[in-house]
């Protein structure tokens, strides 16, 4: 195997690591108590729940690029990984959108269980693009489910009172390095694929604005942060949707030149 293989291999092997062995932390119940809580139109906490539409609308328009016959893939098959993300964000906003309606525990895990579909497959969809296609679309399924698992591990261990939502945040910083390291370490064979820094920059745009929920809103009481970062982060998934829709072949480019 090749440094680079080594180097993701040992940071997943820590990831997993730290994911047993950190002490456990329960989910903090003042998360649920966010800013910007008015009703309107009938509807709780009304700017939260909308906000979940640029996903839908993201999801819905990526699954069309996706699965459309002009869509740049040079194998069929690696179309599933992107298709995966979209659907995820499909199932983010109604998830999303149910939680905000009455945020609370059982409900916030209907809102992180999609998060986890779309982080691995995007993850699963840059192996195919950089590193293998038959090695990205054969881990896909084992990504999926330990994503899945460690939002099901938070929500059982909540359940029994000894909530542990350490895995599941180790899971989250995980995917982000993670397409950091595979984007920095093996060049795409398709044109912008450093888009995928945008997607990082998106990223943590929304997670400064999470952090910021109620300082925004008090400016001009217009808008929260939280609902900033749910706008923040379905441009990552923007970013992605146009990456496909202008991309070409690197090789193909090269016979051209």
């Amino acid at each position: 195997m090749t440094t680079r293989t080594w180097i993701i291999l040992a940071f997943t092997a820590l990831s997993i690591a730290a994911a047993f062995l950190l002490p456990a932390m329960p989910q903090p119940t003042e998360y649920h108590d966010f800013a910007d809580q008015r009703h309107l139109f009938g509807v709780a906490n009304f700017l939260d729940v909308l906000s979940n539409a640029g996903f839908l609308l993201v999801g819905i328009a990526g699954l069309i690029v996706v699965l459309r016959p002009g869509t740049l893939f040079e194998h069929n098959s690696e179309r599933w990984p992107y298709a995966i993300f979209f659907v995820g964000l499909v199932l983010t906003a109604l998830g999303s959108g149910y939680y905000h309606l009455l945020p609370d525990n059982e409900r916030l895990f209907w809102d992180r269980l999609p998060m986890t579909i779309a982080f691995m497959s995007l993850i699963a969809a840059q192996i195919v693009d950089r590193i293998s296609v038959r090695a990205g679309l054969v881990l896909l399924p084992p990504m999926l489910v330990v994503g899945m698992a460690a939002a099901v591990y938070w929500l059982v261990t909540e359940r029994a009172g000894a909530g542990n939502v350490v895995p599941y945040g180790i899971l989250q910083a995980y995917a982000v390095v993670m397409l950091l390291a595979i984007a920095w370490l093996y060049p795409s064979r398709y044109t912008h694929g450093n888009d995928i820094y945008w997607v990082f920059t998106a990223y943590v745009v929304a997670k400064v604005l999470e952090t910021f929920d109620k300082e925004l809103l008090a400016v001009g009481h217009l808008v929260s942060g939280h609902t900033l970062k749910h706008v923040a982060a379905a441009i990552a998934g923007l970013v992605v949707l146009r990456m496909l829709v202008v991309r070409r072949r690197v090789g193909r480019l090269n016979e051209m030149a």
